[in-house]
């Protein structure tokens, strides 16, 4: 293993902030063992009064000159080491942040590999999250990290998105708290940096689309997550590469300074997106943009005339700087706690399992079928039964020391007691052929990084205008090299799917399989929803695995032979027909957002999805009842009180998800039909009863008037209790608001 412990504060300036053994073993969160708030602000002061501007200048951009840095970004120098960033000033001790990348694990060399967000957003369990969160920040500060890019909570407008995988899915209630507890978790060890602010969510077109909203839609729809996830104290946010209403992300005022420090209180810094995040240095500090990542770029050119001139208050600099110290200084912690005997531990790889199971959705059973039982003999079809599948190879790839494939997870199943055998499905004859003389069929299909993923063109674009030019006969020599390292750029960066069907291929496997064996059950890898329309009525059994990390073979293997009862649901909807959906256009340079997408746009349109939001089966069965109001009538100001009760009806012990959605149905203004505002996860042995419990404050029915604010009318409101947005068996009562 590479050593890489690093120090981020000399000892001696660090040494009033740690905390002691005991405190840091216990996993108390960072700002309590580090000291007080005033404490680090007037540390972080003091050293801000000795650096020069030369120095503060460097500590807002990455501490590589650009084209040296970006040829060994090329090279593969981004996911060997901690990248370092933020400018080190060795006299004061400061020693800059070391950067990782995320959200499915620490993307370094043998770090745990998790299921991508959106199969952790499947499981709907924040508190699993959490210790993701905590596994995670452990194995980057043991690699020497002290930052780590996580979470992603971009709203999954359409599953054509390439980085949907990143995602937890389409609802912003439930993207925020998968996205706060990710942050908490990580935040016990380092800095998280939650991304991309805002607005993100076509990935082909980022360097250039510039996505228009209202206020009321950009306040309801794209950025009550990311307020979520900077209310449970995110160190750190990374703006986004497009533009918004007409300015780039990277340098809007309205979004940076307006609205993350104006109106929610922002204290940590920003950051940009990498490489091609900033355009304009002055239009950029100004907005309140601290961080150009992740070289010496346009900060470091410009920043120093545009000060000298008084075009840029020095009074912005040291904003700027005195945000990243603080935070340099809170998460400066022992390095002993975190040997690198932590990266991909047995029990974070136990964990990266548990999530697995959790996440796959079970999306239909018919008569039966799973878990398996009384099989003498089953094939496993399909090129990805057997090939290591965990998702994007952008920024977000990681390096797992293995990676079980559902092939090998059946394989080697205490229990499977039967014969099994791989099929790569080339040969549709012999597929048949195999499957009618197997008592279950089991077709893999989906996704790999050659269809989704992050997007880089390999040509030049409108981008590079804000490259620096190259003066130096070396600079010129390292600009030659790295267009040439641009052009080979891999052909992992796949970006947004051309289609939401299966490649026909598949869909040709799925239908021969299905024809030669009624007990066919088809397995799903991908990053987001899928239209199933032309093979759905034909399985027996359908299985959505998202990309499931290192140990996905083996929690595919626990759910077929029911050693673990599915519980996942699913985190955006599954429709029928791309028609149904919002606009997408992979190269637009122009688009509108409104209120309208997922489940919410489906319902206002009566278009019937495939499979609903927060749908998902399971091996046993559950009903609710009793629902009580502890008010009916309330004031706008007042906190909702409910109870139900939920009980497992089934043979088998099992996890169901109570969702709480709400509609208004007095309303002056155009709203959804229906609205998911809490979910909680309970765990149900066979016959048992659990309360149920929300208590839901009257504010979270609010819409946004882009005059007064946030309005919570009053009215009548519909309260749905149920298991998934279509229940027909949910329940409802009715509160008003005065």
């Amino acid at each position: 293993m590479v050593q890489t412990r690093r120090t981020f504060l000399t000892s001696a300036l660090a040494a009033p902030f740690l905390g002691n053994a005991q405190a840091q073993a216990s996993g108390s969160s960072a700002g309590a063992a580090l000291g007080t708030s005033a404490a680090i602000d007037a540390a972080a002061r003091d050293l801000l009064a000795k650096l020069t501007l030369d120095e503060k200048i460097g500590m807002m951009s990455g501490d590589a000159p650009f084209f040296a840095g970006f040829l060994k970004l090329a090279a593969g120098g981004y996911n060997r080491l901690p990248l370092m960033t933020a400018g080190t000033v060795p006299r004061l001790g400061i020693a800059g942040l070391h950067f990782t990348d995320g959200p499915r694990g620490v993307m370094l060399p043998g770090a745990t590999t998790f299921p991508v967000p959106m199969a952790r957003g499947a499981s709907f369990d924040p508190a699993l999250e959490e210790r993701i969160g905590d596994a995670m920040g452990k194995e980057a500060r043991a690699y020497g990290a002290n930052i780590i890019g996580a979470p992603v909570v971009n709203l999954l407008r359409h599953p054509a998105w390439g980085r949907a995988q990143e995602t937890y899915g389409e609802d912003n209630h439930h993207l925020g708290e998968m996205g706060a507890a990710l942050t908490r978790g990580l935040q016990r060890h380092v800095m998280s940096c939650v991304k991309h602010f805002a607005l993100n969510s076509i990935e082909n077109a980022r360097f250039q689309i510039d996505v228009t909203a209202d206020p009321r839609t950009l306040r309801e729809v794209y950025l009550p997550h990311f307020k979520k996830v900077v209310d449970a104290g995110a160190a750190s946010v990374m703006s986004s590469y497009n533009s918004v209403n007409g300015e780039w992300a990277g340098q809007s005022r309205a979004l940076l300074h307006d609205i993350l420090v104006g109106e929610w209180g922002f204290t940590g810094f920003v950051q940009t997106d990498w490489i091609w995040g900033l355009r304009d240095a002055k239009k950029g500090a100004l907005a309140g943009q601290q961080l150009e990542m992740p070289f010496q770029n346009q900060f470091r050119r410009f920043l120093p005339g545009l000060v000298q001139r008084g075009d840029v208050p020095q009074a912005v600099v040291d904003d700027a700087v005195l945000r990243i110290l603080r935070l340099q200084i809170r998460f400066a912690r022992n390095q002993a706690d975190y040997p690198q005997e932590i990266i991909g531990s047995e029990a974070h790889r136990s964990l990266a399992r548990e999530a697995a199971q959790k996440s796959i959705v079970l999306l239909k059973n018919d008569s039966n079928l799973l878990p398996l039982k009384n099989v003498r003999n089953l094939t496993i079809f399909g090129r990805l039964a057997n090939l290591p599948n965990t998702g994007d190879g952008g920024s977000s790839s990681t390096q797992p020391s293995y990676v079980v494939t559902p092939f090998e997870g059946l394989r080697a199943a205490p229990g499977a007691d039967f014969i099994i055998k791989h099929d790569d499905g080339g040969d549709l004859d012999r597929a048949a052929a195999a499957a009618r003389f197997s008592d279950v069929a089991v077709v893999v299909v989906g996704y790999d990084s050659r269809d989704e993923g992050e997007y880089v063109s390999r040509g030049p674009g409108p981008w590079n205008d804000h490259f620096p030019k190259p003066v130096t006969p070396e600079e010129q020599a390292l600009a030659r090299r790295m267009a040439e390292a641009r052009t080979a750029f891999p052909s992992t960066f796949a970006g947004d799917r051309t289609s939401l069907r299966l490649h026909p291929d598949d869909e040709k496997l799925i239908l021969t399989v299905a024809a030669a064996n009624p007990h066919t059950v088809v397995a799903i890898m991908g990053g987001s929803a899928v239209i199933t329309e032309s093979w759905r009525d034909k399985a027996a059994a359908i299985l959505m695995l998202w990309y499931p990390g290192m140990e996905g073979g083996r929690a595919f293997a626990d759910i077929l032979l029911g050693k673990v009862n599915p519980s996942g649901k699913l985190p955006c909807i599954f429709p029928k027909r791309a028609e149904d959906l919002p606009t997408f256009d992979s190269n637009a340079t122009k688009i509108t957002y409104d209120l309208w997408h997922g489940y919410r746009k489906l319902e206002r349109d009566k278009n019937l999805p495939a499979f609903p939001f927060g749908f998902g089966l399971s091996y046993t069965t559950f009903s609710l009842g009793k629902l009580e109001l502890a008010q009916a009538r309330l004031r706008t100001h007042d906190t909702i009180m409910l109870t139900a009760e939920l009980t497992n009806t089934g043979p088998v012990a099992g996890e169901e998800v109570v969702q709480l959605y709400v509609g208004a149905r007095s309303s002056k203004v155009e709203r959804a039909q229906k609205e998911l505002k809490a979910f909680t996860k309970l765990s149900l042995a066979p016959g048992e009863k659990r309360a149920v419990r929300f208590a839901l404050p009257a504010a979270e029915l609010a819409y946004y008037d882009p005059v007064k604010g946030w309005v919570v009318e009053p009215g009548r409101y519909e309260i749905i209790l149920g298991r998934h947005s279509l229940d027909e068996t949910a329940l409802r009562a009715e509160i008003v608001l005065h």
